[in-house]
């Protein structure tokens, strides 16, 4: 579990009324759509090269719909879906996956929760009818809820308290974000994780965990007609439930001003940069400029050999390490990340100088025609790779429909992005490099103890002072 880690006759399916999405003819090979009577989403990935199946559920709704004071609920509820139900008891569901030869996990982001198993293709409708009971019929113990309440306690100890980068990460998500939930982290602030209940708990399940909030995907040796008729006997019959869909977030305001900050920590070895700028995300029928940003971030630092800022600054010996990233796949502004470790022998101040003007560089000239067209290639490339995995293209389309996307805004998504011009790069990187949007943080190895001063003996005059304000003078 981590933070973004019986068969029906088909001919009772083909009676059984069914809301479709487009036609098969319009989506990409082996890709069907369809959505149940009661509100559920699914797409089906067929690919037959083994025989093995993948099923995903999504929930639309994540840590950033919790309440105030309430942060952790959702993947503290993540956990508890392990926990059974009147038909399966708890911890019965993995161990079932397990000894039919699958795995299973899953994951919360801000934007939604997923649980998923990989199972041989003939044992999906046992995956299939345990997904759907808990879905509908999850039981929280008396007991269960505090032993894993401490158990996602203990996760942000090891994952969080522990790490230095992952403090630093919360405290600048913390700073970025005025107003929205995206500026809580994920997995929850400790004191409110400390006072969550199984009331709270079973609200949140409540609220949200309905057919009419989530999508199904399907993927790997299984066809349409296959999936269809057995998503119809195990999740047809689920009630959905009124309000169960994403209600109105708190939204950023305006930003008008650059912050800065730092971070020490003696188990930091070298010293980071880390910029990031608030960015539009990807949006239904509007996935123009996160296509530019996506390519942007590629031109930036994609590669420690070719990137503009590899060249600028890793080839002239002003950094060991730079990056640039950008992923618009959440529901609300998102933000573009540009990062630099110095090289060694140069302060922080020259190295973010140098930084600082690469990137107005770039800036003024704009990209290179022949290597826009080279990473446009690259990034086309990664989408085709991403499709020869049944289980990489599930993930595209469980991301993108439970953040509000349409399944022709996940189809579209490769010849969006092969379609970016250098002017929407220079639109992009204008966006990114003339935001007041941006806050600047340093993650620092923490100063060396200050040395013991020495006793002058008697009869010897002082040192002289290396105050700057006082040069040359006697302390």
């Amino acid at each position: 579990m981590t933070i973004f880690t019986r068969a029906a006759p088909l001919a009772a399916l083909l009676a059984a009324p069914l809301v479709t999405g487009p036609a098969l003819a319009e989506m990409p090979k082996g890709i069907s759509h369809f959505t149940l009577d009661n509100g559920l989403e699914a797409v089906v990935i067929e690919d037959h090269r083994a025989p093995v199946v993948v099923q995903m559920v999504w929930y639309k709704v994540g840590s950033a719909d919790e309440q105030p004071g309430k942060s952790g609920i959702a993947h503290y509820l993540e956990h508890l879906m392990f926990k059974g139900t009147d038909k399966v008891a708890a911890g019965e569901l993995s161990k079932t996956v397990t000894a039919n030869g699958g795995m299973d996990n899953a994951f919360t982001s801000y934007d939604f929760t997923a649980y998923f198993q990989r199972i041989a293709s003939d044992r999906l409708p046992l995956v299939m009818e345990m997904e759907s009971d808990r879905m509908a019929n999850l039981k929280i113990g008396e007991d269960d809820w505090q032993a894993e309440r401490q158990v996602v306690l203990e996760e942000r100890s090891q994952r969080t308290d522990s790490d230095p980068g992952a403090q630093f990460a919360e405290e600048r998500s913390a700073v970025q974000f005025y107003n929205h939930p995206y500026g809580r982290p994920v997995i929850g602030w400790r004191a409110e994780m400390e006072g969550l209940t199984r009331d709270d708990a079973n609200a949140w399940y409540d609220a949200h965990y309905a057919p009419n909030n989530a999508v199904l995907i399907i993927a790997g040796d299984v066809t349409p007609e296959r999936a269809k008729e057995l998503a119809q006997e195990y999740y047809g019959p689920v009630k959905p439930k009124a309000g169960a869909e994403r209600g109105p977030r708190p939204q950023e305001p305006e930003q008008r001003s650059p912050r800065r900050m730092e971070r020490s920590d003696p188990r930091v070895a070298e010293p980071v940069l880390i910029r990031t700028i608030l960015v539009p995300e990807r949006n239904p029928g509007d996935q123009k400029t996160a296509a530019a940003l996506t390519v942007l971030a590629e031109l930036l630092g994609g590669s420690a050999q070719t990137s503009v800022l590899a060249r600028e600054l890793m080839l002239t010996g002003k950094a060991l390490f730079v990056d640039a990233g950008y992923d618009g796949l959440s529901v609300d502004p998102t933000t573009f990340t540009i990062a630099l470790m110095p090289a060694p022998g140069l302060s922080n101040a020259e190295a973010e100088a140098a930084l600082d003007a690469a990137l107005e560089k770039f800036r003024q000239d704009g990209p290179d025609p022949a290597q826009l067209e080279r990473v446009k290639t690259q990034v086309r490339a990664a989408e085709v790779y991403k499709k020869d995995s049944a289980h990489g293209r599930a993930y595209d389309y469980g991301q993108g429909l439970s953040i509000g996307l349409g399944i022709e805004d996940v189809n579209d998504w490769p010849e969006i992005l092969a379609a970016v011009t250098p002017e929407d790069i220079r639109a992009a990187a204008e966006l990114v490099l003339d935001s007041k949007a941006d806050v600047t943080g340093w993650l620092l190895p923490a100063a060396a103890p200050a040395a013991t001063p020495a006793v002058t003996p008697a009869g010897d005059a002082p040192a002289a002072s290396t105050d700057p304000a006082n040069p040359g003078e006697s302390q």
